[in-house]
């Protein structure tokens, strides 16, 4: 009697058996990748339609053309080498620093606009070439994300820039006088801190502008930490500061288009000109009357509400929470500098640090909870940060001046939600935490405890160390988390 063979899953390139469980992922990730493809290119129609190009154009442009930014490209050229062995990484840089030397001559020849960073983007780009076409499985997707996680800093950025002009465009009139009546709540903080910096100049407006300027600088620094195994490892780490800070900067920006609000130093002071309301910031405070949406210009960014710098900082300061002590207190310097800044340099009214504050703090939850599993604790910490972000934003829309007339109640109760948010995400984030460094027995794959070696049973093979992925078909290390 003939019997039917037994059918042996496919190996991947490292002798692994494929797991069904990846399937979903791959499904998951290409669908969000096709979907953040459809948004650029729906940004780009939109930007043309308004007469200028958008971050498609932008940075495809720099392949060839004079760099916006040179150090950002080359933070993403730092991204992505974190896939490749240090003598790569020599070679990466030495490639991209050939190729910006030749440019610059070039371009001094024909007496064209200077800068660099466009070996740095060949080189990213060169990699994914690589990828494709001299590598196979595990290490064609490992460059592969290398060069996404790169191209997605640049764009980011690019996106961000786009999104301004948007709101520039589209937002004829702005709703500062509303933030600045809720502000009343807080003690208007702004004008407070922004006569702080003015009496401690210019030492403190040296220092801060810096903290300021260089906060992408300190993000990537702490993400490069972060990634600095995945050279090692041949994987990502399932979850990383690069994932929040992108998400932040991709959705952020819509919010500007539902509560434009340019600032207190555009809206009461100098730097908004003819269209500011009066010369007010920071020595005298605005007058609390029933406000009314400011006509401004077609030129400033509505970019207030939330402060995006405020939740890019929390975010930062989150991360480096397990890095080392100076990382640590590099992470709380940032945070209290940055919010300082925004402040002091009248970019930000209080309630926008405060609506940042929960906007990261559920984002961060959000990207924690789909690299390691939705569970309970975090879909209540979601639902309590959208919650009181849109508290946030209709209190500041449709009761500015009951927040100003009673400011020992709306102010203690603005911090006491936001506080409530803070005090979940911790408690979420700890328990979570907790949960991942203990042993999950049953799980297959799972490396055993360092304490608990295997023993010898007097055979002629040992007992598996755990150490080896290509023992176990059905490990769940055996690829590495997607970024």
């Amino acid at each position: 009697m003939m019997t039917e063979p037994t059918r042996i899953p496919p190996r991947d390139d490292r002798g692994t058996q494929s797991a069904p469980w990846r399937r979903p992922r791959v499904v998951l990730w290409t669908a969000a990748g096709a979907a953040t493809l459809g948004f650029l290119v729906a940004l780009e129609i939109v930007a043309r339609g308004y007469g200028f190009s958008g971050p498609i154009t932008e940075q495809s442009r720099e392949v060839i053309f004079a760099p916006e930014s040179g150090p950002l490209l080359y933070g993403g050229l730092a991204l992505t080498m974190v896939v490749l062995t240090w003598r790569q990484r020599l070679i990466a840089l030495g490639i991209a620093a050939g190729v910006d030397v030749a440019f610059f001559l070039v371009r001094w020849a024909l007496d064209a606009d200077m800068n660099f960073g466009n070996g740095a983007l060949w080189v990213v780009l060169g990699v994914a070439v690589l990828g494709v076409t001299r590598r196979t499985g595990q290490e064609r997707l490992l460059l592969l994300k290398g060069t996404g996680l790169g191209l997605l800093l640049v764009a980011g950025h690019k996106t961000g820039d786009t999104w301004l002009l948007i709101t520039s465009k589209t937002r004829a009139t702005v709703l500062d006088a509303y933030v600045a009546a809720a502000d009343h709540a807080l003690a208007d903080p702004s004008w407070l801190v922004g006569r702080f910096l003015n009496a401690t100049a210019p030492v403190s407006t040296g220092i801060l502008h810096v903290v300021y300027g260089q906060l992408p600088l300190a993000a990537a620094l702490v993400g490069l930490y972060q990634l600095r195994r995945v050279a090692v490892e041949r994987r990502f780490p399932a979850h990383h500061l690069v994932r929040t800070f992108l998400v932040i900067g991709l959705f952020g920006p819509a919010i500007y288009m539902i509560f434009p609000v340019v600032g207190p130093v555009f809206a009461y002071g100098t730097d908004g000109g003819a269209w500011a309301t009066a010369n007010l910031w920071p020595d005298v405070l605005p007058p609390v009357t029933d406000p009314q949406p400011i006509p401004f210009d077609g030129i400033t960014p509505r970019n207030c509400m939330p402060s995006l710098h405020t939740a890019w900082a929390v975010t930062l300061f989150i991360h480096s929470r397990d890095g080392s002590r100076a990382m640590r207190w590099a992470g709380t310097f940032w945070l209290v500098g940055t919010l300082t800044a925004t402040l002091g340099f009248g970019y930000h009214y209080g309630a926008d640090l405060l609506a940042g504050v929960v906007f990261a703090l559920t984002i961060e939850t959000a990207m924690r909870c789909s690299a390691h599993g939705w569970d309970r604790a975090g879909v209540r910490v979601v639902a309590l940060g959208t919650a009181v972000f849109a508290a946030q934003l209709a209190s500041y829309r449709w009761l500015p001046t009951e927040m100003a007339a009673r400011p020992w109640l709306y102010g203690p109760l603005l911090l006491l939600v936001t506080g409530a948010v803070v005090y979940a995400y911790v408690r979420t984030a700890r328990a979570a935490r907790e949960r991942e460094r203990e042993p999950k027995p049953g799980v297959p794959g799972q490396r055993p405890a360092p304490a608990e070696p295997a023993k010898a049973v007097g055979t002629t093979g040992a007992a598996p160390t755990g150490t080896d992925d290509s023992q176990d078909p059905d490990a769940t290390d055996a690829e590495p988390e997607l970024v």
